[in-house]
Parts: structure tokens; C-alpha cells; sequence
């Protein structure tokens, strides 16, 4: 999630893989997947850097993930499902 703020001051967060575009005209527009618009103060330039900075945390945390302890014995770890029989193979 990033945080950005309305014109008038308030917060909120947006998950950036909803986003489908960000521009300027001359104020600062997010539209979402769905339509949706937000007018923020962030520039064009602070939305993307906080864009990129949250998915490299998600990067970063699943890596950290995989750097761990095995599971403790009792606790399934998560893994692949081939969606169809070739896959399997």
C-alpha cells in the first residue's frame, strides 16, 4: 500500500497494483483498474518512487520468507499447484 494525500489534507493508502495510471493535469490524478479517481498532492515523480518502493518491500519480505527457518513440524508451507496435468509433469 502507498499513503497519499487529498488536495484538502486528508490520508489514505492504495494498493499500487490498482492503479492504472497516474497523471498531471496540472493536479496530480490517480485512476484506479475500476475508474475510479483520486486528485492528490503527490507529484507524478513521488507517486511512482512510492509505487516501486512498495513493491520492492513485497520483493523484499518474500525473499526474507524463503531466507527462513524451515516451518515447524506441523505447519504446511506453501507451494506450487500446477493448474492443469501437463504442468505436473
Amino acid at each position: 500500500m502507498i499513503v497519499v494525500t487529498r488536495l484538502h489534507g486528508g490520508r489514505f493508502a492504495v494498493n499500487p497494483d490498482l492503479v492504472q495510471r497516474v497523471e498531471t493535469t496540472p493536479d496530480t490524478v490517480i485512476t484506479l483498474v475500476d475508474g475510479t479517481k483520486y486528485i492528490v498532492s503527490e507529484t507524478l515523480e513521488e507517486l511512482v518512487d512510492a509505487m516501486t518502493d512498495a513493491r520492492a518491500r513485497v520483493i523484499a519480505r518474500a525473499q526474507a520468507m524463503t531466507d527462513e527457518e524451515p516451518a515447524p513440524a506441523g505447519r504446511q508451507t506453501l507451494s506450487v499447484v500446477p493448474s492443469s496435468p501437463q504442468e505436473a509433469r
